[in-house]
């Protein structure tokens, strides 16, 4: 049986090393660094938590049962506006956005056959939305990106892709509460978000803290997350989906603020969360500089 006084101990190292480097943790508590780097190995707390990383995963990808050949159709011509070109123009963007590469191919080279300029078009279709909703502030997003038929091949192409990757992991479930946030709602019963969907940060950071069973160990634990949660985002919106529920959110969030909690265990662990930063635009998010600064103190570690 252990000793009270040295599993507080122990209890205390750990608790300083999230947030300190060996040597502070060293000197806060008398031992020598040797000692508080075995503490830290063998406890566990600080390699990948495979408890967190499995529920936090997407489901594999099932191979369709369906092997019969499905043959893309255009969709249907309509005279909407009156005018040829555009209307011409209107059919090649929603034969784009089907997303099947033959059907672009061929809407592709039938725009080139068009002699007015598509920008023109573009005023055009402008003036025409004005004409029918005047006043409607919404026109002017309904036209951007109207002239742009090659930006609009690769979204639509790219959402095709996503919308199948969703059902071959999900199914006819990919709006069903996943198991990770069935734990995210269980977790946080009791807390109220109210009408702005956003729960106490500080309460929420207690809740989850207190399954210490499903928490990020390590920095790589919170990208992994942070990870699944963006791509159920956008596999459920490729499909018209709304919003994860805000549990969802919410632990989303407390994940990042672990971003600036949880010590780098190397210096390429703080270059990836670093790229996360940048390459997920979070560099102005509230807590990006408490990352960083977690991130520069890795070099003390």
């Amino acid at each position: 049986m252990k000793h009270p006084l040295l599993a507080d101990v122990r209890q205390q190292v750990l608790d300083l090393r999230r947030s300190c480097s060996l040597r502070e943790v060293a000197q806060q508590t008398g031992l020598a660094i040797g000692t508080v780097k075995t503490i830290c190995s063998r406890s566990g707390a600080f390699r990948d938590n495979p408890a967190h990383r499995a529920l936090f995963s997407l489901p594999p990808i099932q191979a369709s049962s369906n092997t019969e050949l499905v043959v893309p159709s255009l969709p249907p011509q309509e005279a909407v506006t009156g005018d040829n070109d555009l209307d011409a123009v209107l059919w090649l963007r929603s034969v784009i956005q089907t997303g099947q590469a033959a059907l672009i191919e061929k809407a592709m080279l039938a725009a080139k056959l068009i002699k007015t300029p598509l920008a023109e078009l573009e005023k055009r279709y402008m003036n025409h939305l004005v004409s029918k909703n005047p006043g409607d502030f919404t026109n002017i997003f309904k036209t951007m990106g109207f002239a742009d038929l090659e930006g609009l091949a690769k979204s639509a192409v790219t959402n095709l892709s996503t919308q199948n990757e969703a059902t071959a992991r999900f199914g006819d479930a990919l709006f069903a509460d996943t198991p990770a946030e069935q734990f995210c709602i269980e977790a946080l019963s009791g807390l109220n978000c109210g009408k702005t969907l956003e729960f106490d940060e500080k309460k929420v950071d207690a809740k989850f803290k207190a399954r210490p069973e499903l928490m990020p160990n390590t920095l790589s634990d919170c990208l992994h997350e942070l990870a699944y949660w963006r791509a159920l985002y956008w596999l459920r919106n490729s499909l018209g989906g709304v919003d994860n529920a805000p549990e969802a959110g919410a632990r989303d969030s407390f994940v990042f603020r672990c971003l600036a909690r949880i010590r780098a265990r190397a210096k390429d662990e703080a270059i990836a969360v670093f790229r996360y930063l940048v390459d997920d635009e979070r560099m102005d998010d509230t807590d990006t500089e408490a990352i960083l600064l977690n991130l520069i103190g890795h070099a003390s570690a």
